[in-house]
């Protein structure tokens, strides 16, 4: 499953080092192709309500191989494309199988582990965080010679869009890229999620999936009293912690160089520490959970961002204590979401269409308060909206976990009438 999520993170993250170039393949500047991400992004969607649906009634193995397989033939494609369409498109597609394997790694290893899962989940987390984190160093070493290489005469990229449609409507479908290298980026990305699935479509003719997870829901199933109340607010939860990872991690470039008067290059470190720290700590996690119940871990990632996060409010313009908060503020966020999976399950059983509605929850997070403070801060740029909007979601999620904590220890509805869980799952 490690290897799994690792190719997850790298399919996910190549695009954002290869979008100019993306773009340039299919004549078009990048602002007339930011439809791709809504693509992506609808696909995700889709994908987990999909994901949820089908990891209830078929065979987990069996259908995240085709997923990882339909993921391997959206990489080979997406370079290839030569109208901008079809690129968005193919990147719908892509986000569909995404959001089905997203969805599927956390329902199989709930289904496999159950409550005793938190550090396998943690360290399936950790290869989606280390994949984000190789695909921009694979990228440049696949691009950066080329790119550098090439004798650009314009000030930026300026593709002749402007020369009307007529243009755009005599390209073939599918083609060669001009840049080689683009296309290797993306099919070294795509051979390796194919090996991936053919050790899944093994695990599935082994015919265990099925098996264990029948064992494990007959033995550990429970439904807390209160079940749909904690999926709204895990939900909201999921929400607000996912929208301020990928709005402090996307914007923060942008508020060291306006706001805080950076140079572009400390501004990269800063964006840097934030990702590497919290892929670090998502690796730490792994042996962390073998001896930390789940709800400690969200309790000090908790303290961690909101303490973080108000540094960072308070001393906004002060270069040493932003390294060291937003240092702090990265590992704090890191294993938030894979032990707030791991806890509800202590609770009460997760099926897949519960998953689904919880990435799902991540995943409009990660794409409305983004868009939304880009928006706000776009009217007040000498306010530091970034940061207020990391310090709100930090004392929200840290006033919700005590009221979801409250009503999972309320009496469970068992088939096996099992005992209240106790403090000591906190």
């Amino acid at each position: 499953m490690f290897a799994t999520f690792l190719g997850l993170g790298l399919g996910v993250a190549i695009l954002g080092p290869t979008f100019q170039d993306l773009a340039r393949n299919v004549n078009r500047n990048i602002s007339s192709l930011s439809l791709i991400f809504v693509g992506r992004a609808s696909g995700f969607l889709c994908g987990s309500m999909m994901g949820g649906v089908l990891f209830d009634c078929m065979n987990d193995f069996l259908l995240m191989g085709m997923s990882m397989l339909a993921t391997t033939v959206g990489l080979y494609i997406i370079p290839l494309c030569k109208r901008a369409v079809l690129l968005i498109v193919m990147m719908s597609v892509l986000g569909t199988s995404i959001g089905i394997l997203d969805t599927g790694g956390n329902i199989l290893i709930l289904a496999l582990w159950g409550d005793k899962g938190a550090p396998h989940m943690q360290s399936l987390h950790f290869g989606f965080a280390l994949g984000a984190f190789l695909a921009p160093l694979l990228a440049k070493l696949a691009l950066g010679t080329s790119v550098s290489a090439e004798n650009h005469t314009e000030p930026a990229f300026q593709p002749p869009a402007t020369n009307g449609s007529s243009e755009a409507d005599s390209a073939p479908l599918f083609g060669l890229p001009d840049d080689m290298n683009l296309f290797w980026a993306y099919a070294f990305i795509g051979a390796y999620i194919f090996i991936v699935s053919v050790f899944l479509f093994a695990l599935f003719f082994k015919k265990s999936s099925r098996q264990e997870r029948a064992k494990v829901s007959a033995q550990a199933y429970r439904r807390a009293e209160y079940h749909k109340t904690l999926l709204c607010l895990l939900f909201l939860f999921f929400f607000f912690y996912v929208g301020a990872e990928i709005t402090y991690g996307s914007y923060i470039f942008s508020f060291a160089t306006t706001y805080a008067g950076m140079e572009e290059s400390e501004a990269a470190g800063l964006n840097s520490i934030f990702w590497g720290t919290f892929a670090a700590c998502r690796g730490l996690a792994i042996f962390f959970a073998a001896c930390l119940q789940p709800g400690t871990m969200i309790v000090l990632s908790n303290i961690g961002s909101l303490a973080s996060s108000l540094f960072l409010v308070l001393f906004n313009k002060n270069p040493l204590c932003l390294w060291i908060a937003t240092s702090v503020y990265g590992a704090s966020m890191a294993t938030t979401f894979p032990s707030g999976i791991s806890w509800i399950e202590q609770y009460t059983t997760i099926s897949g269409k519960s998953a689904a509605f919880l990435v799902i929850g991540a995943a409009l997070g990660d794409m409305a308060i983004p868009a939304v403070i880009g928006v706000v801060e776009g009217q007040y740029p000498d306010l530091p909206i970034v940061l207020y909007s990391c310090l709100g979601s930090a004392i929200f999620t840290a006033v919700i976990f005590p009221v979801l904590y409250k009503l999972a220890s309320l009496p469970l509805e068992s088939e096996d009438k099992k005992a209240v869980p106790s403090i000591s799952r906190l």
